[in-house]
C-alpha cells in the first residue's frame, strides 16, 4: 500500500466519521480546503478520499463544483427501518435456535444499565446500540448480515432526526426483551421483539420529527 492510498483512507475515515458525529451538518457546504485543513492533508490524496465518498452518496457535488452533505430524507430513513425490521426479525428468531453467546450476555449487561437510567451521549448509546445488533446477527450466525447493517446504520446516522438524546431506557428493554428471547430458545418470540422494536423506532422517529 502506497503512502498515498494510506492518506486517501485516513482522510476518507476522518470525514466520514465527523458527518456521522454532526461535526459537518447535513447540507452544509463543504470545500476542498476546508476538508483538507480538517484532514490535515493535501489536496490529492483528499480527493481520492471525496471521490469515494461521492460514490457512497456521502457527499454530493453540486453543479458549480461545491460539495455538501448528501442529506438523508425521512423516506429513506423508514425505508432503513422496514428493511431491518424484516432481516433482523429473521436473525433473532435463528439466533433463538442457536447457543447463545458471550457477546449477548455483554450487550444485556450494558443495556441492563440503560434500563435503569444510565444517561449517556448520544454517540456512545450509538455505539452500544450497534453492538446489541451485531450481536444478534452474529449469534445468528449470519456472516454478511453485519457488514450489511454497518452500511445501513451509517446512513441512518446522518439524518438529524436520529440524533435525539433520549428514550434510551425505552430502547434498552427493547433489546434486553429480544435478549431474554434468544436464550430462552424462543425463536417466534425473538423474532416478535425485535419486530416491536423496530415499530417503536419508527414511532420514535415520527414522534421527534412532530416535535422538530
Amino acid at each position: 500500500m502506497s503512502e498515498r492510498e494510506t492518506l486517501a483512507q485516513q482522510a476518507y475515515r476522518d470525514i466520514k466519521q465527523r458527518i456521522l458525529e454532526g461535526a459537518f451538518s447535513t447540507g452544509e457546504v463543504l470545500t476542498e480546503r476546508t476538508l483538507a485543513l480538517a484532514s490535515g492533508i493535501s489536496r490529492t490524496p483528499l480527493r481520492a478520499a471525496i471521490s469515494r465518498l461521492e460514490k457512497e452518496s456521502v457527499i454530493t457535488r453540486l453543479p458549480n463544483g461545491v460539495l455538501m452533505v448528501q442529506p438523508v430524507t425521512l423516506e429513506q430513513l423508514l425505508e432503513i427501518v422496514q428493511v431491518r425490521r424484516i432481516l433482523e426479525s429473521a436473525a433473532a428468531a435463528r439466533a433463538a435456535g442457536r447457543p447463545f453467546t458471550p457477546a449477548l450476555a455483554a450487550s444485556r449487561e450494558v443495556m441492563r444499565t440503560y434500563a435503569e437510567g444510565r444517561d449517556t451521549a448520544f454517540d456512545q448509546f450509538w455505539l452500544d446500540d450497534d453492538r446489541f445488533h451485531d450481536a444478534v446477527a452474529e449469534a445468528a450466525g449470519l456472516t454478511l448480515l453485519p457488514d450489511m447493517l454497518t452500511e445501513m446504520r451509517a446512513i441512518a446516522r446522518r439524518c438529524t432526526i436520529t440524533r435525539t438524546h433520549d428514550r434510551f431506557a425505552e430502547q434498552a428493554r427493547e433489546h434486553l426483551a429480544v435478549i431474554d428471547a434468544v436464550e430462552a430458545g424462543d425463536a417466534p418470540g425473538a423474532a416478535s421483539a425485535m419486530e416491536r422494536h423496530f415499530d417503536s423506532v419508527k414511532s420514535r422517529f415520527l414522534g421527534w420529527l412532530a416535535r422538530a
